[in-house]
């Protein structure tokens, strides 16, 4: 028989309203079970005390495909990006991937649910993170135009939006322009008013074509699949300096 893990031992005694550590099936929602089962995959030292809202369970990036984005990030970011702003931070996983590659002397990481974003702050700790990662509780938009403005120069930006909307699971093709709340256009252009260097993980199937009408003065956009066991989980789409012969 392969080795047990461990039970937690570190999740907080009293974890705050809204925010789970879920050790028995029994205990979870049924909506989110299935990713409960993949709970290692997700985060490796869930047993040390990771913490997540429920709703959280659906929008993280799973550790291998967060750790392998970060790899490619930190490889194609241009000379003198030392920064890195993860625009929708969520659960904490890409943050935590991006601050443990050591290619950043600052991560900036916003979220807007102030539950999702006190586990996100515990999990950091766990990941050994949390001295690396600046916080921001709000709307991405408005703290990148109004409080990291005069940081375009220096950074790179990471979104992982959420990916809801009629299609993106049914579709063989997503109509980005249909993603709630978000859709591309609302996405990228304030974005790449910041800086052209911008990272887009996004369903599977999104349509190639409405990614390559953001690429800027004729440049391409890298597209590639993240796979977990053969699958693909999702793309990432990478525009400006980030280029396919740095990936």
């Amino acid at each position: 028989m392969g080795k047990k893990r461990r039970r937690a031992s570190e999740a907080p005694a009293e974890l705050p309203e809204g925010c789970h550590h879920y050790e028995d099936l029994a205990e979870v929602p049924w909506d989110i079970q299935k990713y409960y089962h993949q709970r290692y995959s997700i985060f490796s030292r869930y047993d040390e005390g990771i913490l997540m809202t429920d709703d959280a369970w659906f929008g993280v990036t799973p550790e291998p495909v967060a750790s392998k984005i970060a790899q490619h990030v930190a490889d194609a970011a241009p000379a003198g990006k030392d920064i890195i702003i993860d625009a929708f931070a969520g659960a904490g996983g890409n943050a935590i991937a991006f601050a443990n590659s050591g290619r950043w002397k600052r991560v900036y990481a916003i979220e807007k649910d102030r539950q999702v974003l006190i586990c996100a702050k515990h999990n950091a700790k766990v990941y050994g993170a949390a001295d690396k990662i600046s916080w921001y509780e709000g709307d991405c938009f408005k703290i990148i135009e109004n409080e990291l403005a005069d940081m375009g120069e220096y950074s790179v930006v990471f979104a992982s939006p959420p990916w809801g909307g009629p299609g993106y699971r049914s579709d063989s093709v997503f109509n980005l322009s249909y993603m709630q709340p978000y859709s591309l256009s609302d996405i990228l252009q304030p974005l790449q008013r910041l800086t052209e260097d911008v990272a887009l993980y996004l369903p599977r199937t999104s349509d190639l074509r409405q990614l390559a009408g953001f690429a800027n003065n004729d440049q391409k956009v890298t597209v590639m699949h993240y796979c977990i066991k053969g699958a693909s989980k999702a793309l990432c789409a990478y525009f400006g300096r980030l280029s396919p012969e740095s990936v």
